[in-house]
């Protein structure tokens, strides 16, 4: 696999599919996909709301995560696509009192890509197609106070970070994953945490899982959150050796060349 994927990135342009989200609010605006569609018949007497938790759509709405995965294939033409799991974490999934279900969104987010990554490569076995375990900041930050009146305030720890990621990887590498993406990152110690507990099961399960990483960018001071340039970034986060590390979201592409090429030229 890492062999094929050098080759790959080598020698064309590798196409990885857009935004999950986007595509999901696309598909509500031609269909029903309210509060009682997130729910299922599954989740229909689930005590908050969950509109929202598009993660939970894997579950719930299986055929619309499956079509929003083929149509990145088919349509797109994507070499690799990312799974449904950008909060599929015990700590994003508090905000729904859904912890308990964490393993089984990414099992199933990363299963659902398997079979349609798995249908196109059968349809044209000369351009396999490869599921990347989409692994999400979480929504807190282990280097940043979460209240202004104490600065040294931490709302997560450090190891609460790496266990949450651990059951996440689990979870995608159970239902299939060929890679896995530390994404979207705008604190490096959640990304460090993330990349600690892939080094974790990389050991216990003695696997070679090529891992991506992808930073984001918050304004056109080319910082992320945690205050860090993409060439800082990348030196925080090296010791992980990354088969890749790039920048997404945040600025839009036309805005994200320099903050790129600054970054390509120490990777």
């Amino acid at each position: 696999l890492r062999e094929y994927i050098t080759s790959l990135f080598t020698s064309k342009i590798a196409i990885y599919d857009g935004a999950m989200g986007t595509m999901i609010q696309n598909y509500s605006k031609r269909n029903k996909l309210d509060e009682e569609e997130y729910r299922g018949d599954r989740f229909k007497d689930w005590n908050c709301n969950v509109k929202g938790n598009n993660d939970m759509l894997s579950i719930t709405q299986p055929h619309v995560i499956s079509g929003i995965y083929k149509e990145y294939l088919e349509v797109g033409g994507s070499n690799l696509i990312g799974t449904n799991t950008f909060s599929s974490t015990t700590i994003a999934m508090a905000d729904y009192n859904m912890e308990a279900y964490a393993y089984e969104l990414n099992y199933e987010g990363a299963r659902l890509a398997r079979q349609a990554c798995d249908e196109v490569t059968a349809a044209d076995p000369t351009n396999p197609r490869f599921v990347v375990g989409a692994i999400g900041p979480t929504n807190r930050t282990g280097s940043i106070s979460p209240s202004v009146e104490d600065p040294s305030a931490r709302n997560v720890t450090f190891d609460e970070l790496v266990e949450a990621y651990f059951e996440q990887i689990v979870g995608l590498m159970d239902g299939g994953a060929d890679i896995l993406m530390v994404e979207t990152i705008f604190d490096t110690l959640n990304a460090k945490a993330a990349l600690y507990a892939v080094g974790e099961y990389l050991e216990f399960s003695g696997l070679d899982i090529p891992v991506f990483v992808s930073g984001t960018l918050v304004d056109q001071s080319g910082r992320t959150l945690s205050g860090q340039t993409g060439e800082a970034f990348y030196a925080s986060i090296r010791h992980a050796k990354p088969m890749c590390v790039g920048l997404n979201c945040a600025l839009g592409a036309v805005h994200m060349i320099p903050f790129v090429e600054k970054l390509a030229k120490v990777v």
